[in-house]
């Protein structure tokens, strides 16, 4: 099992990678990279602040602001008034940015159809239901595996043993472990 599961973890990888490229290509037929690609599809449907941006994409705050700041320079974006947050401008697409979002869209549903293509709907359904389970139980592990780390750091906060070596603390080998 955990060996499988490190080559489907392998497969994923190379999967995101190709994927990466193809956005990458289709974003730039249009002038585009994916991020600025990516926040303009996350931005397009509301508003939203960038911190707010960063969390559903999955990426630094830091990033999201570069290339939003980018996105406003170029006419593609705006920041407008957060009613509920002053200091917090809220992100949104201008006409010029809709229009672009609108060509990489129809650029990718063309390349979507034709990667796709000889691959059931029924597989893909499928596929995608696993790579959920799958997301969703690798986050909980993620979760426990911090939660434990922090357990045993505030443990090791609580005074050494003889010798030096606080209580409490997992071996350094025990928590570089990572299971693929």
């Amino acid at each position: 099992m955990a060996e499988e599961l490190a080559l489907l973890v392998a497969d994923v990888f190379e999967a995101a990678g190709a994927l990466r490229r193809a956005g990458e290509a289709l974003a730039g037929a249009e002038g585009q990279t994916q991020a600025r690609w990516q926040l303009m599809s996350v931005v397009s449907e509301e508003s939203l602040p960038v911190a707010r941006a960063a969390r559903r994409l999955g990426v630094a705050r830091q990033g999201v602001q570069r290339i939003a700041n980018e996105l406003v320079r170029d006419g593609l974006a705006e920041f407008r008034d957060n009613p509920d947050h002053r200091t917090s401008s809220m992100l949104a697409l201008t006409p010029s940015g809709r229009r672009a979002l609108e060509a990489i869209t129809a650029r990718a549903e063309a390349a979507h159809r034709a990667m796709g293509e000889g691959i059931a709907q029924a597989d893909l359904a499928t596929l995608r239901a696993l790579l959920r389970r799958l997301t969703e139980q690798t986050d909980q592990w993620t979760e426990a595996e911090a939660e434990a780390e922090a357990e045993a750091e505030a443990e090791a906060g609580t005074g050494a043993e003889a010798g030096g070596a606080k209580r409490g603390t997992r071996s350094r080998a025990a928590t570089d472990r990572r299971p693929e």
